[in-house]
Formats: C-alpha cells, sequence, structure tokens
C-alpha cells in the first residue's frame, strides 16, 4: 500500500519502530525470549501471582468443568457463576456495592466514560493519563480538556472556567509510565466543589498498595464517597487477565445498560474467573508480597542514585530511568539485554518527546541475586550513547 513502507522505515530511523518478542516459558522473573533465556524487569506482574501453582490449579480445573470459552456476551448466556461470585468478591474487596468485569481495562475506561457524558457535559483528564482514557475522551461526545500532570491548580482553574454540564474528572491511581501517584485528596476536594463525578483508573495500584493491597485509595484511606468510579484491572498484581468497575448500584446498572465496550464483548472465559477468585484471596493475605517489593524498590532506587543515573521520582514497582531521546533508550535496552537483562525502552507517542526512558518493573519473585545482575548491567550503562 503506497505510503506505509516509508512510513515505517521513517519509525525505524527515528528509533520508534516496534518489534514483538516471542516468550517460550511461563511468565516469572526468568524468561526465554527469542530463544534467549534473560531475567526480566518489564512485566506488570508486580506480586508474582501470573504463574502461582494455586491460581493455575484454579483454572486448570475450572476450564475441566466449563470449558475454554464463555460462548456470548454477559447479556445472553455468557455470564456465569464463576462471574458473579468474582464480581461479588470483587465489590466486598473494594468496599462497593457492586461491580461489573469487563474483558480489558482499555474497554472498562471507553465504556464508562462513553456510558456516563453526553453531548454538552464536559471531562477533565490528566496529560498523564493512560492511552485507554484518553482514547475514551477522544470517543466521547463530551468536551474533554487535559490539566497539567498532577497539578490540581491547572485542573481548578479549567473546573471555573466552565460549569455547564456533567463534569467528569478521570485520572491515573498510579501513572503507569513514570510510577508516581495522583494527588487524589486534592482532586477529591476539587470534585466536590465542582459537583464532579471522580473515576480513578487504579490498575498498577490494586493489590500493590495499601493496606491489604487495597491500591490507591487505601494508600490515602479514601473511601466510595470520595471517589464513586473505580477502575481496576486483573493483569498485573492479580496476575490473570480482564478488567472491573466498582461503584454504587445505580453505576452499574448505568454501564449495564448504556456500555457498549460491555453489553457487545464475549464474556472472558469462566476459567478465568475462577483463577482470579483465588489470585484474590492470595493478595489479601501474603502481605509479604507487598513488603517484598518495597524492599527491592528501596534497594533498587538507593544503588541507581549511587550509579548516577537519572531515576524518576516513584515509590511503586515502576521505576523509570530517563534517556531523553527515543535513540538512546533503544540504545540502553540493546546493552542491557546483551548481558541477559531484559527492559523495555518507552518511546514517544507513549511518553512526552523527549522523555524516552527504560521503563524498569520490580516483581516480589525477583531474588536479591536477580536484582544484582540489573544493577550490575546498569552500572555498565554509558550515559551518552554515540
Amino acid at each position: 500500500m503506497k505510503g506505509l513502507a516509508e512510513a515505517l522505515q521513517k519509525r525505524r530511523h527515528d528509533g520508534l519502530y516496534r518489534s514483538r518478542r516471542v516468550v517460550s516459558t511461563a511468565q516469572q522473573p526468568e524468561l526465554v525470549v527469542d530463544g534467549k533465556r534473560v531475567i526480566a524487569f518489564c512485566s506488570n506482574d508486580y506480586l508474582g501471582l501470573a504463574n502461582h501453582p494455586e491460581v493455575v490449579e484454579a483454572m486448570q480445573r475450572a476450564a475441566g468443568e466449563y470449558g475454554v470459552g464463555s460462548g456470548a456476551a454477559h447479556l445472553i448466556t455468557g455470564h456465569s457463576n464463576s462471574h458473579h461470585r468474582l464480581e461479588e468478591a470483587l465489590a466486598e474487596y473494594t468496599g462497593r456495592s457492586r461491580a461489573l468485569l469487563f474483558s480489558t481495562g482499555y474497554m472498562a475506561n471507553i465504556g464508562v466514560i462513553s456510558a456516563l457524558l453526553k453531548q454538552g457535559d464536559r471531562l477533565f483528564e490528566d496529560r498523564l493519563n493512560h492511552a485507554s482514557l484518553l482514547d475514551a475522551g477522544q470517543l466521547t461526545r463530551a468536551r474533554m480538556q487535559r490539566y497539567r500532570h498532577a497539578d490540581p491548580e491547572s485542573l481548578r482553574s479549567q473546573l471555573e472556567g466552565s460549569e455547564e454540564g456533567q463534569a467528569l474528572i478521570a485520572t491515573d491511581g498510579v501513572f503507569s509510565m513514570d510510577g508516581d501517584l495522583a494527588p487524589l485528596p486534592s482532586l477529591v476536594e476539587l470534585a466536590r466543589r465542582h459537583q464532579a463525578w471522580l473515576m480513578v483508573d487504579d490498575a498498577h495500584g490494586l493489590g500493590v498498595l495499601g493496606g491489604g493491597g487495597g491500591g490507591v485509595l487505601s494508600h490515602f484511606d479514601l473511601g466510595s464517597d470520595d471517589v464513586p468510579i473505580l477502575m481496576g484491572t486483573l493483569g498485573k498484581g492479580f496476575g490473570t487477565y480482564g478488567a472491573f468497575v466498582a461503584g454504587s448500584e445505580e453505576l452499574i446498572e448505568t454501564l449495564i445498560q448504556h456500555a457498549r465496550s460491555y453489553i457487545y464483548t464475549t464474556a472472558p472465559p469462566a476459567a478465568l474467573a475462577e483463577a482470579t477468585l483465588v489470585s484474590l484471596r492470595l493478595v489479601r493475605q501474603e502481605n509479604w508480597r507487598r513488603e517484598r517489593l518495597r524492599d527491592l524498590i528501596a534497594r533498587f532506587r538507593q544503588s541507581v542514585r549511587q550509579i548516577g543515573l537519572p531515576l524518576l521520582d516513584s515509590t511503586t514497582p515502576i521505576q523509570p530511568i530517563l534517556a531523553g531521546s527515543s535513540q538512546q533508550a533503544v540504545a540502553w535496552s540493546r546493552l542491557l539485554e546483551k548481558q541477559g537483562v531484559l527492559v523495555t525502552a518507552i518511546r514517544p507517542p507513549t511518553v512526552p518527546d523527549g522523555s524516552a526512558r527504560l521503563r524498569i518493573t520490580l516483581s516480589a519473585n525477583h531474588t536479591d541475586r536477580q536484582l544484582d545482575r540489573l544493577l550490575d548491567a546498569l552500572s555498565t550503562l554509558p550515559l551518552v550513547v554515540e
């Protein structure tokens, strides 16, 4: 097709070309990627549950009972007893009346915003929100405004600039490429003052932060009255797959009636729901996983400061090292891989121009020796790559 080859070649030249890798082992810190054994520091399996034997056994057992496909959308014949029990468990876990399962976090965010906002309404989003929230804003008929990252004063100015229609403030809880936290207490105050709904995407906080892994809301001691719309994913801290939205009875019923990405999508397999029920129990019970993460994060940050690499400010398992140019980020990633350490280079448009980086993520399953391997490899990186 005319022009596509030239556009792809330009992406290669600019250091923006993306390539898939083929993994031939189960998800764990040591992987075989493209036939080569590496230690991976780029997975979102923060608590190390993706290959937990109890989770795996639950999915295998349920596949034998329910099969491997749900067969239909939730509103036809795809909503099993397993799905229903998982929704009830997630509602109880988040301290809300109800929860609703979605196939992915992307679909959950698009479904919520498209269902709640109409033409004449207003949507306010942090500039560094996940692509799914930003794309939802592009698809809605409401007017979207993006405030400066983690800047309540910027949001206040935008809220006061227009008071017509329903307002919805949407933010990541933990920002996926920076690892920092949204200033939720300030956002809660602004939402109340301006009678706006507040929605938090806590994909990277649930399971990891707060008491019992309650997420960023637990971290800030906030409840359902403070944040009426909570979205969480199951493929990160929980180690399985899918997403959910938790909130009031009225919110969930509205989504069932109007969220097109829920209504017109085949339900996830029931076996996944059974696996996630086990994972949820482990998340709540095994506090040692969060304690292990905190220890790894503290040691990593102290060591990287001593190495002298430009580390962004994050207390979460997401630990970005700023490279600047896409070319430098890619070169660093390749140098690490030559030493058997896999870290992904993150480049525009995922992050703003000039802020390409290595996005290092830690897991409770990483050993001290594996962290030593990472730190030794990082110490060899040149600050400027020719």
